[in-house]
């Protein structure tokens, strides 16, 4: 039996924002797949719902490689430009917190910038080839701008605006349809349009900024689209394959890149998605979170280190991500958090059988249908919820061979990102903060226990199990493990 038929085509097709079909990924380079996504704005700790975006762009690119391209995957740091509005208006992001928390606007996005990869690391997320940082690429943009305002920019006392009525098709890909398009973009005396957005802001006279440049608008700071456009084509070239970033990103921020990138490459209409800057614009949907929490004002904002606080390790809201498709919405619950963590405790469990075992040949005859349902699901636009299924599949399948098994959840794991492999399951016992007791007096208790159950004195073990239950503690009798902290 030859290998093409044991499993399943290894083709990929994806949703594009921009033309809001299903395509098959075609690479512009044979061989390569050169991704570009949106990172932070590093003047606060990232929320849970930022890194649900960063969980996709992940999927993605191991989706890539497992496909056998060669991937160049970059992420941006911003930290300059980004005003507090998306929409283009407010003060900029940095220099509100760095006034906020008295300090430098360079310690401030160095402080955030730590905090993010370290996020990153936890959910278990590979490193680009690239981190880009905004200030890094400065006389780029400078470069970029002078090259576009000719044709498609004008000066104002406030800054360099884009003149969006010079580009064919702006706003397609949030499909704006009103005469004003993007109208929540500030309002600025002098603009031509309503959806023009600034390329350079100057600097206020009387007021200096921390971070500030000259140029020839004046001292000031590029604008926060400028960046993206000029750091991908930098990095990637254009047309590059992929762009991806949140779904918030696809009413405004994404749409003036294209516009940029239009004018830089001289490039036509948007009939042509390679006109855009990218081949592909891929967004995930917004991750919902009923009580409010999930915003940075909220104060105890929803950020990993809380879930991490409260007992829940990362890998279980990676899981909870995977559990749904990446174009619709998640709602975020504890417990919807909290079954994602039995979900992954089972799997992990079923999983260490296998760790000492050697890999063998995946191809058997009883998990060749798994893989190739796992193979159809993640190239249908990346459907790791039924790819999950078809792992699990794989690991509870019954008279298998364990070296197959263990080649086959390898191949799995490696798109999934769970660490089936090398996480054992004790690492998902994460204390909570409530916690009082420590580890030796559960011990104790335990052994307690033990000795009670010994004599057949229940009464003395049911009161000892009590005591640990009121303490945050569940007690796991028969399991190797056990005891477990109850998360909060």
């Amino acid at each position: 039996m030859t290998e093409e038929s044991q499993t399943a085509p290894r083709t990929l097709a994806l949703f594009n924002s921009l033309t809001r079909q299903i395509e098959p990924f075609r690479p512009v380079h044979a061989g390569e797949a050169r991704v570009y996504s949106c990172g932070p704005t590093v003047y606060n700790y990232p929320h849970i719902g930022n890194m649900r975006a960063y969980v996709f762009a992940d999927i993605l690119g191991r989706t890539l490689s497992h496909k056998g391209y060669r991937l160049t995957h970059v992420i941006n740091i911003t930290d300059v430009g980004h005003l507090t509005d998306d929409a283009d208006a407010g003060e900029d992001k940095m220099e509100k917190m760095a006034k906020a928390q008295s300090q430098s606007i360079w310690d401030i996005a160095a402080h955030y910038t730590q905090a993010y990869w370290a996020d990153i690391a936890a959910l278990n997320i590979r490193q680009p080839a690239k981190w880009s940082i905004a200030t890094d690429y400065v006389p780029q943009m400078i470069a970029f701008a002078e090259k576009i305002a000719p044709a498609h920019c004008y000066e104002l006392e406030s800054g360099l605006y884009f003149d969006v009525a010079s580009v064919a098709d702006y706003g397609r890909l949030a499909r704006a349809v009103t005469d004003e398009g993007e109208g929540r973009i500030e309002a600025v005396e002098g603009k031509r349009n309503a959806a023009d957005f600034a390329i350079w802001r100057k600097t206020p006279a009387g007021e200096t900024r921390q971070m500030e440049w000259d140029s020839p608008w004046g001292k000031g700071a590029p604008g926060w689209h400028l960046e993206c456009s000029v750091m991908s084509g930098d990095l990637l070239g254009f047309p590059f394959d992929i762009h991806t970033g949140g779904i918030d990103h696809r009413e405004i921020h994404h749409p003036n890149e294209i516009a940029q990138n239009q004018a830089f490459c001289c490039a036509g209409s948007l009939d042509s998605a390679a006109n855009s800057g990218a081949n592909m614009w891929l967004h995930n949907n917004f991750l919902v979170e009923r009580s409010g929490k999930m915003s940075k004002s909220s104060g105890e904002f929803l950020r990993l280190q809380l879930l991490i606080d409260r007992g829940y390790h990362p890998l279980a809201y990676r899981l909870m991500c995977l559990q749904a498709h990446y174009r619709s919405e998640l709602e975020f619950s504890w417990e919807g958090l909290g079954a994602a963590l039995t979900r992954l405790k089972r799997m992990i469990l079923a999983a260490e059988r296998l760790k000492d075992v050697a890999p063998g040949d995946a191809r058997h005859p009883k998990l060749t249908p798994m893989l190739n349902a796992f193979e159809a699901a993640i190239g249908d636009d990346l459907n790791t919820a039924v790819a999950l299924t078809a792992l699990e599949d794989v690991l509870f399948a019954k008279k298998v061979d364990l070296s197959a098994k263990r080649a086959a959840v390898a191949v799995m794991d490696d798109v999934l990102g769970l660490g089936l492999l090398s996480v054992e399951r004790r690492d998902l016992r994460l204390r909570p903060r409530h916690a009082t007791v420590a580890e030796a007096e559960i011990e104790g208790v335990l052994e307690q226990r033990r000795l009670a159950r010994a004599e057949k004195d229940f009464a003395a073990s049911d009161a000892l199990r009590e005591q640990l239950v009121a303490a945050g503690v569940e007690v796991m009798d028969g399991d190797p493990l056990g005891w477990e902290w109850v998360p909060e």
